[in-house]
């Protein structure tokens, strides 16, 4: 099978140091693969590359953004990434907290809408149907992710969880093909990352979208992902099933520690 995404011998140089080395990894279509190592390994440098928000220093990304272009993702802007289908969210919350959590989902949808300015300012037929369009898909995301409850409430005064929730609710109304969480569960209590872990698999199976996550929770790690790979340094030490993963002398000295209590 063909990857959605195929990452070859990525590297990324900040000056004289080398924050990925060579990097190899691949995302196949309604697989959830995650990215685990230890802090500054370089993994969010990665997410980072994917992005468009720094320019690989070597190494090649390519996407298959469907009716069958395959598209170097080096060089590009976040948006045209987004455009693509390749959406993030980050490891610190970047909600538009005084804006409502509705408001936040429809600023997701604006990369999919069609009018254009000239639309918006004379309010044409077309420019308000899409608005109303808009909208529905906005609050049916919000209902998915159990937060219509949350439609006009800011997005500040939400619970932890529930804003990490949004999050996820507006990077969909991009309607990705790939999704990229940097680290959805930190802060999260225990009954959040249940209600995270459901609702990530619901993703994959519901709506068929490809998942690269970067997680410091074993727990969650080892009961999502399909396949992990392992960065130290910035060079990949491992990748394989989770079992696989477990069981390697080198990952447990790297991070999972001699202890493996995932």
């Amino acid at each position: 099978m063909t990857p959605l995404l195929d990452i070859r011998r990525l590297t990324m140089d900040f000056g004289g140091l080398r924050a990925l080395e060579a990097i190899d990894l691949a995302v196949h279509p309604a697989q959830t693969v995650a990215l685990i190592g230890p802090n500054g390994a370089g993994k969010t440098t990665l997410f980072n590359c994917i992005t468009g928000i720094y320019r690989a220093t070597a190494g090649d990304a390519r996407f298959q953004a469907g009716e069958g272009r395959c598209v170097p993702l080096r060089g590009l802007k976040p948006n045209q990434v987004t455009a693509l289908g390749i959406c993030r969210t980050f490891q610190n919350i970047r909600l538009f907290g005084h804006m409502s959590a509705l408001e936040n989902v429809l600023i997701g949808r604006h990369c999919r809408t069609r009018a254009g300015i000239a639309g918006a300012i004379l309010r044409s037929r077309r420019a308000r149907d899409e608005e109303r369009r808009a909208a529905a898909d906005s609050f049916r995301l919000l209902k998915k992710f159990g937060l219509a409850g949350h439609a006009d409430a800011p997005a500040n005064s939400l619970p932890y969880g529930a804003q990490r929730r949004l999050e996820i609710a507006r990077a969909m109304a991009t309607e990705p093909r790939l999704l990229l969480l940097d680290e959805p569960a930190a802060g999260m209590n225990p009954q959040e990352t249940r209600e995270l872990n459901r609702m990530i698999v619901q993703l994959r199976e519901e709506e068929g979208v490809a998942i690269l996550l970067i997680e410091h929770d074993m727990r969650l790690v080892m009961s999502l992902a399909q396949h992990i790979c392992v960065v130290d340094y910035g060079r990949k030490i491992a990748e394989g099933t989770p079992g696989q993963v477990r069981n390697n002398p080198a990952v447990i000295k790297a991070y999972l520690g001699e202890d493996d209590n995932a």
